[in-house]
């Protein structure tokens, strides 16, 4: 009997040591707090308007733009974009005053380098874009410059011309930024590289200005520009970061 009551013992020491070492082991595992720190990427439609056209249809007389920018985010890098505007610019020099008016559509892709850190929404981007523009010149007054000033006056004329109809298509890369001031009120700057590819050469005189390429110098295709603007974000939809 004493021998019985020395094995109950015994066993039952056994179990009470592999509880408290299994209750030890348990309690040194760490817990694991799970991130429940949930972000969401905005996507919808953005747009605005260039402030620098607008800018410079109050400060030049000789000039008058509007222009509107669209994008719409595809991926979380990818955008739509495009431009739409007309602008009115009258070039004066000592030989010639033409007035140019014209509308113009550029569309493509832009794509954001920059990391955004938690719910920021910023963008450093680069853009490609391809652009048309349909156009007119108004010829006022010109003359006609010659090497010989022996035979003076130079010849001259002051009337009014209209060459209508006019085209041109090109191509443009671009580097950029935009900055969310508030929520989905955005902030932007631009510049833009431009390679003109085809125009409409009206009669007895070059393209001066081409409405959305800008200025064109001489027989060159290689063009430049800037903007800036402010635009307002429609949310759509959201989607997990």
């Amino acid at each position: 009997m004493k021998q019985q009551h020395t094995l109950i013992y015994f066993i039952s020491s056994i179990i009470l040591l592999l509880s408290v070492s299994v209750y030890a082991q348990n309690d040194s595992i760490p817990n694991v707090t799970k991130d429940t720190l949930i972000i969401k990427e905005k996507y919808g439609l953005r747009i605005g308007a260039d402030l620098s056209k607008l800018a410079r249809s109050f400060y030049d007389d000789n000039y008058s733009g509007f222009e509107v920018m669209v994008d719409f985010r595809l991926k979380k890098k990818l955008y739509l974009a495009g431009e739409l505007g007309f602008e009115e610019k009258k070039t004066l020099t000592d030989y010639l005053d033409i007035t140019t008016n014209g509308s113009y559509l550029k569309g493509g892709i832009d794509y954001n380098s920059y990391q955004n850190w938690l719910d920021m929404d910023n963008m450093i981007y680069f853009g490609f874009r391809v652009g048309a523009s349909s156009f007119s010149h108004d010829r006022n007054n010109f003359t006609i410059y010659s090497t010989n000033q022996y035979w003076e006056p130079q010849f001259s004329s002051t009337e009014l011309k209209e060459f209508n109809g006019l085209t041109a298509f090109w191509a443009e890369i671009m580097l950029g930024m935009k900055v969310e001031l508030f929520n989905n009120l955005y902030l932007g700057l631009n510049v833009q590289l431009k390679i003109l590819a085809a125009e409409t050469v009206p009669d007895g005189f070059e393209n001066v200005y081409i409405p959305g390429f800008g200025k064109t110098y001489d027989s060159s295709r290689i063009g430049a520009g800037y903007s800036y603007f402010l635009a307002y974000r429609i949310p759509l939809y959201k989607k997990y970061k």
